[in-house]
């Protein structure tokens, strides 16, 4: 996820507590995610999708710290 902030990205997950906060949030549900439609945690279509909205928001909260983190350099 964002290899062209990849430095910036180990920078704030050790600087920055919220940041740290969401990224580690999206990780778990990546790999809830992926455990679900593999079929080793048992789920529904519905769960499997309210999770992925979820993980898509954190996401776009993760590249908004980070375009802000960058423009501050």
């Amino acid at each position: 996820m964002f290899p062209e902030y990849r430095d910036l990205i180990s920078r704030l997950k050790t600087e920055d507590a919220h940041f740290s906060r969401l990224f580690q949030r999206h990780n778990e549900l990546d790999h809830q995610i992926h455990n679900m439609e593999t079929g080793v945690t048992p789920a529904d279509s519905v769960t499997i999708d309210t999770l992925k909205r979820e993980k898509l928001l954190l996401k776009d909260r993760l590249y908004a710290v980070l375009k802000k983190a960058d423009a501050e350099v």
